[in-house]
């Protein structure tokens, strides 16, 4: 499995967000991998009504419809088409309270939650809230180029022990640094169900190529 973070990128907002969402449709039609995407709020409604791939929103709020400027729920980005949401990226990092609140209403609307975690012990924690999945991303490796499935494999390996002792349906992503196949690859021989990135694919020079090779289609 594999997740893109668009983040705020240039390459992956706007009209390069939805050529990339159509790379990511075909690569994953021609591959058989399931691939999906997560995009900024104003690109969630056109993407997701122009892929058949899952559309998630990087970012939800931790609030019911009422008196909060600026914010957007889960509500909202299913309005959109959005099969599910970010939680707690190294990026917008997110109370444990607010986290479980988060997962429990994606639940409540039959949509799937990923929470980032930043180390085992916040694996373990989160897994308890019984997510669907939980994206392991060491802050230190993101956009490092150096994937933890090399630099750190232990904290993988651990992460998945930890995460299906409490919760055996969550699924376990790796996260940071992931750019090649064989990093993905590696990644799965650790016990990952799949690889959440983001650079490796939205500002490669040639966004297609990257995914076809870490898909194994060149």
């Amino acid at each position: 499995m594999i997740f893109i973070n668009f983040k705020a990128y240039k390459e992956g907002f706007g009209k390069n967000a939805l050529e990339l969402a159509k790379i990511a449709e075909e690569v994953a039609e021609r591959s058989g991998v399931y691939i999906a995407v997560a995009v900024n709020h104003l690109d969630l409604p056109v993407i997701a009504k122009s892929v058949r791939i899952d559309v998630f929103a990087q970012h939800i709020d931790a609030v019911e419809f009422g008196s909060y400027t600026g914010a957007v729920n889960a509500e909202m980005i299913k309005e959109y088409g959005a099969k599910g949401s970010l939680i707690n990226h190294s990026e917008r990092r997110l109370k444990l309270a607010d986290i479980d609140f988060c997962v429990s209403k994606l639940k409540k609307l039959g949509m799937i939650s990923i929470v980032c975690t930043n180390n085992v012990a916040t694996t373990a924690a989160v897994s308890a809230l019984k997510p669907d999945f939980v994206a392991v991303e060491p802050p230190e490796l993101i956009g490092s180029g150096i994937a933890v499935s090399k630099a750190e494999p232990e904290v993988v390996e651990r992460a998945v022990a930890s995460a299906k002792k409490i919760c055996k349906e969550v699924k376990v992503l790796c996260g940071a640094g992931i750019t090649k196949r064989e990093d993905y690859v590696r990644a799965l021989e650790l016990g990952a169900d799949g690889v959440l990135l983001a650079s490796g694919v939205v500002k490669a020079k040639d966004q297609k190529k990257a995914l076809e090779e870490l898909v194994g289609l060149s």
